[in-house]
């Protein structure tokens, strides 16, 4: 089963910009679905973003449309999520994960379940 670590996180300020990556190792060529979540104290995990590999198709929650970009380039072992105009409700920990299901329009993708792989997290907080 694939390994992932996360890296990137830290803190900003209100409005600022991160970048957040996720290596991936393992037999990452049966991938395709995977994303980006987050979870702040005491709330739910949510997912925030997800990317189809074989397509490049890419789906956000609408609290971080246009804000947020999500990539995994092919020719490397790594997925990234953009983050700028930050707010202090995007403040979490963030986790990647693999092995997401209905990577599609109006999919569930943002669910967590048992059976994604997660990484450890790293932590992103937005100052006001």
């Amino acid at each position: 089963q694939e390994h992932l670590v996360e890296s990137g996180g830290g803190s900003v300020q209100a409005g600022g910009s991160l970048t957040l990556a996720c290596e991936i190792s393992g037999n990452i060529f049966k991938l395709n679905c995977m994303g980006w979540f987050r979870q702040a104290p005491g709330e739910e995990r949510e997912g925030v973003a997800a990317i189809w590999r074989g397509e490049g198709s890419t789906f956000y929650i609408d609290s971080v449309k246009g804000r947020f970009t999500i990539s995994a380039p092919r020719n490397n072992n790594t997925m990234y999520l953009q983050l700028s105009g930050l707010k202090p409700e995007d403040s979490g920990m963030y986790y990647c994960a693999t092995r997401l299901v209905e990577c599609t329009v109006g999919g569930a993708w943002h669910v967590p379940r048992a059976s994604n792989i997660w990484g450890q997290g790293t932590q992103v907080t937005v100052s006001s």
